[in-house]
């Protein structure tokens, strides 16, 4: 997602130019506004960003002619013309999307409104770059051979969501050194835009996750928020000011490292204690397979009793770190989603809350702890979300102001 200019006040970042060099900025600009309103006319346009009527008419002229926007039915009001709202075309262009998972990998393709059109999954016992590549080359023409030849060409481009850092996990997945140390120095992004022939971006997973939250997600969407993903290890995702924080390294809301009281006394890190592995081992112990937590995740086959000790301990381990999260950032909300059934993760938001409420918040403003809206796949839209918001959007404050 791009960036204002340092010396780019925030109220210019919010603004339209009239002038024809900033082109490419103002078609962004509608772009992204007609994603977070939908439908909107051109009064709409003009009155959200400043910009003349002429140049908002000449701007959704020629997105429309590139099949990125597309006519509603007008809608007449008392006086004057009708106004015809514009939407995006759904097929105005479309985008792969790769979860590189520690237990398994997806490649979706998704339209230019964020539905996903098809999807492959590979199921494998931990991830090498030959097996990612190799899943990708056979997948991603087979995607593609699913849309009619004349949209082909519409594939503008690839994201990849995948955990940084792989040969550190040897030691929790139990799998070879050797075979993970090959991530090293492997360009996973140059591979795969060889075998594509597009443009590649590679990204944390659970900031993909986040980032599929912050522009695919519905309903009200705070502008300060952080996110919690569970799939195999626990991730996390920090949206500021409505913009998906990175951070230097691309790394930022690393949650897993959070340190947090752990049952029995001491400290332990957060993906000790909420991460999936940890429900799988349960699991295991008490004699329950766990195998297909991985292949599905709309119906878990774990007792009661298993189930609502994780529960328990992962609630209580995100509330010790939403306190952390809001005494230093003083974020409006907490979202929770991922790899599981939606009863399972209402449960998982109503547990935390309580055990939010429960702690000392003297001085704080505790957030709203609240369900994703994205589910089990956000991980992978957010992948396919990246090279959308490199070719066609803006940051999201532009995204959502009013008036």
């Amino acid at each position: 997602m791009q960036d204002a200019s340092p010396d780019r006040t925030a109220q210019d970042a919010l603004r339209g130019t009239n002038q024809s060099g900033m082109r490419d900025h103002n078609e962004r600009l509608v772009l992204s506004l007609v994603r977070r309103h939908g439908a909107l006319a051109k009064s709409d346009i003009a009155r959200m960003t400043g910009l003349s009527a002429q140049t908002v008419s000449v701007i959704m002229r020629g997105l429309e002619d590139e099949g990125l926007l597309e006519r509603g039915a007008p809608v007449r009001g008392k006086v004057g013309q009708p106004s015809i709202p514009m939407s995006l075309a759904a097929e105005g262009a479309f985008f792969f999307g790769l979860k590189v998972g520690r237990r398994s990998a997806d490649l979706v393709l998704t339209d230019f409104r964020g539905r996903l059109r098809a999807a492959r999954r590979k199921v494998y016992r931990y991830p090498t770059p030959d097996a990612v590549v190799g899943f990708v080359r056979e997948a991603a023409p087979a995607l593609a051979g699913e849309l009619p030849t004349a949209l082909r060409e519409r594939i503008m481009g690839m994201g990849v969501a995948m955990p940084f850092q792989l040969w550190n996990w040897v030691s929790v997945l139990g799998v070879p050194q050797e075979e993970m140390d090959a991530w090293r120095s492997r360009d996973l992004g140059a591979e795969l835009g060889a075998v594509t022939g597009l443009p590649v971006y590679v990204q944390n997973d659970a900031t993909s996750a986040c980032g599929a939250e912050l522009i695919f997600g519905t309903g009200e969407r705070p502008k300060d928020f952080l996110y919690f993903y569970f799939g195999t290890f626990i991730g996390g995702g920090l949206v500021m000011n409505g913009q998906l924080f990175l951070g230097r390294t691309g790394n930022a809301a690393a949650v897993g490292s959070i340190q947090v009281p752990a049952p029995g006394g001491g400290t332990r890190r957060l993906i000790d204690l909420a991460s999936m592995s940890v429900l799988a081992e349960a699991m295991e112990a008490a004699g329950e397979p766990s195998d297909h937590l991985w292949s599905q995740h709309d119906r878990w086959e774990v007792s009661q009793t298993v189930l609502s000790a994780w529960l328990d301990q992962a609630a209580g381990a995100l509330a010790q770190a939403t306190l952390a999260a809001a005494a230093l950032l003083e974020v409006q909300a907490v979202l929770i989603d991922g790899w599981m059934p939606l009863r399972v993760r209402a449960e998982m938001v109503r547990r935390t809350e309580a055990a939010l409420l429960g702690l000392d918040l003297a001085g704080i403003d505790p957030p709203v702890i609240r369900e994703g809206t994205v589910g089990a796949d956000a991980r992978a839209l957010g992948a396919a979300a990246i090279p959308l918001s490199q070719r066609y959007l803006i940051d999201q404050n532009a995204a959502v102001r009013e008036g």
